[in-house]
C-alpha cells in the first residue's frame, strides 16, 4: 500500500496523512478511498467522525434531504472533498459514503450525523456537520418515510445531539422532466418537518446537471409551492452539481473534467451561501416534528381518538340497546320475571402488526397498556427497547393511557389493541351486575337506567375532549409550520369535520373546512400518490 502511494505521483503528499488512515478501494484515477471514521451514538442515531475537532475554528451544520435516487450520498462525498481541498489534478478522492452501484438503491438506512474536522484551513475556515437522511419514496413504503420525522426529532431533542442548522439542501435531480404525484409527496414530506424559521435556509442542490439552467426542478419546487431560500429573480435558491466525480477516468478524462469542474463551482457558490447565512435553532422545528410525530402529535392523536371514538360510539350502541331492551321488559321487571336481551358489546383483540428491526438499529412495534387495553404508542415507537423507556412514559407513568399507568403495566409487543363486538346474551342480573355492582338492592329498575345515562354522559364528554386535543394540534401545527397544511395534516382533516360536525362544533368545522379548501394542488397530488400507493401495498399483499 504505501509502494503504490509512493509510486503515484499523481497523489499529492497534501493526502498522504489521510490516506494512511483510510482503505483503498480502486486504484483510479482517481485513487478512490474509503475515510475511516471514528463512530459514536447519539442516543440511538449513528455519528461517524474525521479527524479532531477544534472548539476555536466555526463549525457549520447541513441537513441533507431528498428521493431515493437523487445522488445525495454522492453529494455528501463531493462536499467532503471540497472541504478537504481535493481538486482535479490530484486524481484522489475521498468517500465517507459508500455510493450504491446502484442510483435507485437507497444506501442510508438511517438519520446518520458525519464531522468532517482538521480541514479548515484548506477551502474554508469551518468545519463541517453533515446530515444524512434516508431517501424519501423508496420501496419500504410511507411509514418508513414517517419515521424520517421521527428519528430527527430524537436527534434534536437529545442533549448531546444537533440544535442548529445553518442550511437545508432539499437534494433533486434536474432530469426530473415531470411533475409526478411521487415527486410531489416527496417534496411536500421533506418541508412538512421544518419550522417557518428555517425557510430562508432551506436551498435547492440540483445533481446529475449539465450546468444549463434546470427549470423542470425549480419548476417543481414552484408547484410544490416549497418555501425556501430565494434569488434576486425570485427563483429558489439552487446550486448545480454533477455526481461524475469517483468515475474512472482512465478513458473518458477529458468529458468528466468538465463536470468535475461544474461540482467545484457548485460546492463554492453553495459554501458561501453557508457563510453569509445564519444558523436557526431547531426548537421550533422540533416542535413541528413533535406536533405531528411526537407522543401527543397530530398523527398519534388521531389514531388513538379513531380507536378511542370508535371504542365510545360501541359501547354508546351497547348502552341505547340495553335502554330499549329495559323498556320492552318493563312489566316483566315489575313482575321479578326473567328476560334475556341480546346486544352489541365492544371489547378489544390483539391485532398483530408488522415489527422487528430496521437496520439493525432498533426495535419497531407497539407500546400497550394491559389494563387499560389501549395501543399508547404506535407507530412511531423506534427508540425504546422497553416500555419504561418510551417516550409516553413520564416518570414512571404513561401520559397517554386513560388511567395514565404505571410502565410496569405496559408492553412492547408486535401487535396493537383493536376494537371489535360481539352478540352477547345477557339476563337482567347480568345487567345490575355490570351497572349497579355499586349499588343497594333496594334501588329499583330507574337507578340502572340513570347509571347507563351516567356512563353515556361521560363517554359523550370523553369524545368531545379528545377531538379538542388533535384540534389543537392543528391549530398549533398552522402557527409554527413552514408547511402546515401537509399531507400528514390533510389527511386527518376529513375524520375530524366529520366528527367536529357531530359535536356541533360549527365555528372549528369552519375552521378545519377552509383550511382543507386552502390545500394546493401539490398536497393533493401527494395525497393521490399515497392512496396508490396503499393500494398497491394491499394488492401486493394480497397474492
Amino acid at each position: 500500500f504505501f509502494i503504490f502511494l509512493c509510486s503515484n505521483s499523481n497523489v499529492s503528499s497534501k493526502y498522504e496523512d489521510i490516506i494512511s488512515k483510510s482503505v483503498l478501494l480502486h486504484k483510479g484515477p482517481p485513487a478512490v478511498y474509503q475515510l475511516r471514521t471514528k463512530k459514536e451514538n447519539i442516543g440511538t442515531l449513528t455519528k461517524l467522525t474525521v479527524g479532531e475537532r477544534n472548539v476555536n475554528k466555526m463549525n457549520k451544520t447541513i441537513l441533507f434531504v431528498g428521493e431515493t435516487g437523487t445522488g445525495k450520498s454522492a453529494l455528501i462525498n463531493a462536499l467532503v472533498n471540497y472541504a478537504m481541498g481535493v481538486k482535479w489534478e490530484d486524481e484522489v478522492w475521498f468517500q465517507i459514503v459508500e455510493v450504491q452501484s446502484s442510483q435507485t438503491e437507497s444506501q442510508t438506512k438511517d438519520v446518520i450525523v458525519y464531522e468532517v474536522f482538521g480541514f479548515e484551513d484548506k477551502t474554508k475556515n469551518y468545519s463541517l456537520t453533515i446530515i444524512d437522511t434516508p431517501g424519501f419514496g423508496d420501496t419500504r413504503g410511507i411509514e418508513h418515510d414517517e419515521l424520517v420525522g421521527q428519528k430527527l426529532l430524537d436527534l434534536f431533542r437529545l442533549e448531546d445531539g444537533v440544535h442548529e442548522v445553518n442550511a437545508v439542501g432539499a437534494v433533486l435531480k434536474a432530469s426530473d422532466n415531470r411533475l409526478s404525484d411521487r415527486l410531489m409527496y416527496i417534496l411536500d414530506s421533506v418541508m412538512s418537518l421544518f419550522g417557518k424559521n428555517l425557510e430562508k435556509n432551506i436551498v435547492a442542490l440540483i445533481t446529475y446537471s449539465d450546468g444549463r439552467n434546470p427549470k423542470n426542478a425549480l419548476q417543481a419546487l414552484e408547484a410544490a409551492k416549497i418555501k425556501c431560500a430565494r434569488n434576486e429573480e425570485n427563483q429558489p435558491v439552487h446550486f448545480l452539481f454533477h455526481n461524475s466525480q469517483h468515475e474512472d477516468r482512465t478513458e473518458e478524462a477529458e468529458f468528466l473534467k468538465g463536470p468535475f469542474k461544474l461540482s467545484e463551482t457548485g460546492m463554492s457558490e453553495f459554501t458561501a451561501f453557508l457563510e453569509k447565512t445564519a444558523p436557526q435553532k431547531l426548537m421550533t422545528t422540533a416542535d413541528v416534528l413533535n406536533e405531528r410525530t411526537g407522543r401527543n402529535g397530530l398523527k398519534n392523536c388521531i389514531q388513538n381518538l379513531q380507536e378511542r371514538i370508535r371504542f365510545i360510539e360501541a359501547k354508546q350502541t351497547e348502552i341505547s340497546q340495553t335502554e330499549e331492551a329495559l323498556k320492552e321488559h318493563e312489566e316483566e321487571m315489575k313482575n321479578n320475571q326473567k328476560f334475556i336481551v341480546e346486544v352489541d358489546e365492544p371489547y378489544k383483540e390483539k391485532e398483530p402488526i408488522d415489527g422487528g428491526m430496521w437496520g439493525l438499529l432498533f426495535y419497531e412495534a407497539a407500546v400497550c397498556c394491559e389494563v387499560c387495553e389501549e395501543t399508547c404508542h404506535y407507530p412511531g415507537c423506534t427508540v425504546a427497547w422497553y416500555p419504561a423507556h418510551c417516550e409516553v412514559m413520564k416518570k414512571g407513568c404513561c401520559t397517554v393511557c386513560t388511567n395514565k399507568c404505571p410502565a410496569s403495566d405496559h408492553v412492547k409487543e408486535k401487535w396493537r389493541y383493536v376494537t371489535r363486538t360481539r352478540k352477547v346474551k345477557k339476563t337482567l342480573e347480568d345487567m345490575k351486575l355490570k351497572y349497579e355492582e355499586n349499588q343497594t338492592e333496594t334501588q329499583n329498575k330507574q337507578s340502572l337506567l340513570e347509571k347507563l345515562n351516567e356512563e353515556m354522559n361521560q363517554l359523550t364528554a370523553d369524545k368531545t375532549r379528545w377531538l379538542e386535543e388533535a384540534y389543537q394540534c392543528v391549530v398549533r401545527l398552522k402557527e409554527i409550520a413552514l408547511k402546515a397544511n401537509s399531507v400528514s395534516t390533510y389527511v386527518h382533516l376529513d375524520f375530524l369535520i366529520e366528527k367536529m360536525k357531530e359535536n356541533g362544533d360549527t365555528e372549528k368545522v369552519q375552521d378545519l373546512e377552509k383550511m382543507k379548501n386552502t390545500v394546493d394542488e401539490g398536497t393533493r397530488a401527494a395525497v393521490r400518490y399515497i392512496v396508490v400507493s396503499q393500494q398497491l401495498v394491499k394488492k401486493l399483499g394480497n397474492r
